[in-house]
């Protein structure tokens, strides 16, 4: 049986047994999701609405490789040595039995701080990876055209297999962050956050090495008469970073960066992804045209929104009524819902207001 690699992503460019499909087109992923990820959904607008089994990040489910002896340094959980292994193993086991890796090589930022990141996610994850994909500059916007004729040579791997569950652990799943090696794996997530957050973490840490700060920010230029001004736009999650940084001040506004920045020792700050992944619970065009538009965008990748029957878009829906659970009961059922509770709220044995609160 292999074992899982402790070289660090640059040592080792191929580091599983297996097929690469090496950075696909944005159609091919598209091609892939359709015919290999459950619950992925072909809108009105042609673009793809993934319904995921996990519908957030999972802190509580998210270790550092580290002795207990270091847990106090981490926001989140450590998991020894020996006990990671043995679970990458298994991860390693899984994905050269599938046959075949997507593999996503781009950078977090441009210029001489642009980072290098490749993201590795089995069949099953190939709309994650859609989604990746475009939130990570290519290669040709960074590197000379001499460099572009050598192998990419990454700082930062994730490696994602929504499939693999974990018996042994807390809800069947992990994410595993080995600092040392600057690689995550994410074990039965199919949440895209797992995959933005896996590169995030791990350029936090980067750019705090070498004496930086990451903020969690937009950034935007606004231009006031013959000044432009480089404004961020600091804030937790869902706390309007994204509306503001899309929206208009002054006479012109144009929107730099979505979500983190890193502000440099000297002065400097660079950005990290190339799009935007906003949220889109009461999205109206009069109030985000931006964010509106692309996300009705046929190229958009789209996750958790509410299809109508016409195959549009409902970014208000709430409670689901037991004609339009009916109407997805196959979608709640492989995405997790329980069968027997679904079909109780079909058949009206439920109310929604009994069990939502």
């Amino acid at each position: 049986m292999a074992h899982f690699s402790e070289k660090m992503p640059w040592e080792d460019l191929k580091p599983y047994n297996v097929k690469y499909i090496e950075n696909p087109t944005q159609e091919e992923l598209r091609e892939i999701t359709l015919k290999h990820v459950p619950a992925a959904l072909l809108s009105a607008y042609n673009n793809i609405d993934r319904i995921t089994k996990r519908k957030a990040r999972m802190q509580k489910n998210t270790y550092i490789i580290a002795p207990l002896s270091d847990a106090g340094l981490y926001s989140v959980k450590v998991i020894e040595p020996d006990r990671a292994r043995k679970i990458l193993d298994i991860q390693r086991e899984y994905i050269e039995k599938q046959g075949e890796l997507i593999e996503i090589d781009g950078y977090y930022g441009i210029g001489d701080k642009a980072v290098a990141i490749q993201c590795f996610y089995t069949k099953e994850g190939a709309n994650v990876a859609g989604m990746q994909q475009v939130l990570a500059f290519p290669r040709e916007r960074v590197e000379p055209p001499e460099r572009l004729k050598e192998p990419f040579r990454p700082q930062f791997r994730l490696v994602m297999t929504p499939g693999l569950e974990l018996p042994d652990m807390p809800d069947r799943m992990a994410i595993i962050v080995d600092l040392e090696h600057w690689t995550t794996y994410v074990i039965n997530s199919d949440y895209f956050g797992e995959s933005k957050k896996g590169i995030l973490r791990m350029f936090n840490e980067f750019v705090y090495q070498r004496g930086g700060l990451v903020l969690h920010a937009g950034a935007k230029v606004v231009k006031l008469g013959n000044e432009r001004w480089a404004v961020a736009i600091m804030g937790l999650s869902g706390t309007g970073k994204t509306t503001t940084t899309f929206s208009k001040q002054g006479e012109l506004t144009q929107p730099i960066q979505d979500d983190m920045i890193a502000l440099w020792p000297d002065g400097s700050y660079s950005v990290t992804e190339n799009g935007c992944f906003a949220k889109t619970f009461g999205l109206k065009p009069e109030t985000e045209p931006v964010i509106y538009k692309g996300t009705i965008d046929p190229k958009a990748w789209v996750e958790n929104v509410y299809m109508n029957e016409d195959g549009t878009y409902d970014f208000s829906k709430q409670v689901l009524t037991p004609e339009e659970v009916k109407r997805w009961r196959e979608i709640f059922i492989v995405t997790g819902a329980d069968p027997k509770n679904v079909d109780d709220y079909i058949a009206g044995k439920v109310k929604a207001e009994d069990v939502v609160n």
